[in-house]
Parts: C-alpha cells; sequence; structure tokens
C-alpha cells in the first residue's frame, strides 16, 4: 500500500459516520478516571513523605556522626630525644 493508497483509506474512514458510543462508558471513563487520579495523588504523597523522612534520617545521622570532624590519631608520634 502506498502513499496515495494510505492517505485516500484515511480519508474514507473520517469521512464516515462515527461509530455509536455505549451509553454507560461515560460514567465508567469518569469512575476509572477519578481512581487513577486518586492513586495519582496518594503515590505523590508517599513520595514527599519519604523524601522528607529520608531528609530526617539524613540530618539525625549527620549531627551524631559529625562527619566533618577529623577523626582523633589512632597513633601517637614517636617519642625520640628525651
Amino acid at each position: 500500500m502506498n502513499r496515495p493508497e494510505r492517505e485516500a483509506a484515511v480519508r474514507r474512514m473520517l469521512e464516515q459516520a462515527p461509530p455509536p458510543v455505549p451509553p454507560d462508558l461515560y460514567a465508567d471513563v469518569v469512575r476509572r478516571g477519578g481512581r487513577m487520579l486518586r492513586r495519582r495523588t496518594v503515590a505523590r504523597r508517599l513520595m514527599w513523605l519519604l523524601l522528607f523522612a529520608a531528609a530526617v534520617a539524613f540530618i539525625v545521622w549527620a549531627l551524631m556522626a559529625r562527619p566533618w570532624v577529623e577523626p582523633p590519631s589512632e597513633t601517637t608520634p614517636p617519642l625520640t630525644g628525651w
């Protein structure tokens, strides 16, 4: 099927009357869409809560471990010349 034939087929499909839509389809679509929005909102709030908990855990760890402070020396320098 070459390009002109495809264009003609598309034009024929577009000129036809659209198929009838079942009357209960709208209610199903609205119900599913609402459910999707609620799930997306819950997921977004859960991700924000997880990010907040991770930030708090990092701050608590940093305050307890104090990684910016140099650890004390494990060995002492040799004492010579006494």
